[in-house]
């Protein structure tokens, strides 16, 4: 939600798609999803943005491997720092940028299979709720912009908007998002 009140064309166009799929006093539900390819590609940059944790669980190595020139020793401590995967610019073309579009027409998924987008893991450490999260996270994002219009309280402009982090075992923002819905 920040990162679209912080991109007011993006906002427009997650909206605009919502009023065309559904009509007006239509209640969204989860068969919804898969008519708004603008919506998934939303959640699907907010997670490349904003992973849940920065850092995934743990993993050792089970025997030394070369990877990139470097030795991993048996029975190191890796951690896989999703954050700046999400972030690295040899992969994603303008990476601190919020563009959803980036995600149209793309076969790339956060459910494991694709290793320069793992916001939830991958392989058998993948998160055992991902599929409560997906779900959840398209319902609750469409319903909230489908019922109302949204406003940063205040008189905050969406320029304004201070967008940082703070780190720790998640990602929480460290200004909060004050928003008022407007009904529409």
């Amino acid at each position: 939600m920040a990162e679209l009140l912080c991109n007011p064309e993006k906002l427009k166009k997650a909206k605009q798609e919502l009023q065309l799929s559904l009509h007006k006093d239509e209640q969204f539900k989860e068969s919804h999803i898969s008519k708004l390819p603008f919506l998934k590609a939303v959640v699907k940059e907010t997670l490349r943005l904003h992973p849940p944790t920065p850092f995934l669980i743990p993993h050792k190595s089970e025997e030394d491997v070369e990877l990139c020139g470097f030795v991993v020793p048996k029975n190191a401590q890796i951690l896989v720092n999703v954050w700046a995967m999400g972030r690295d610019s040899s992969v994603w073309e303008n990476p601190n940028q919020f563009m959803p579009e980036r995600f149209l027409n793309s076969e790339i998924g956060f459910k494991g299979h694709d290793f320069e987008f793992i916001p939830f893991g991958a392989g058998r450490r993948i998160c055992p709720g991902l599929p409560l999260a997906s779900r959840t996270m398209h319902v609750i994002l469409a319903s909230v912009l489908h019922c109302y219009d949204w406003k940063l309280a205040g008189g905050l402009k969406a320029e304004d908007m201070d967008m940082s982090e703070k780190f720790g075992i998640t990602l929480n923002k460290a200004m909060p998002l004050l928003a008022i819905p407007i009904k529409d």
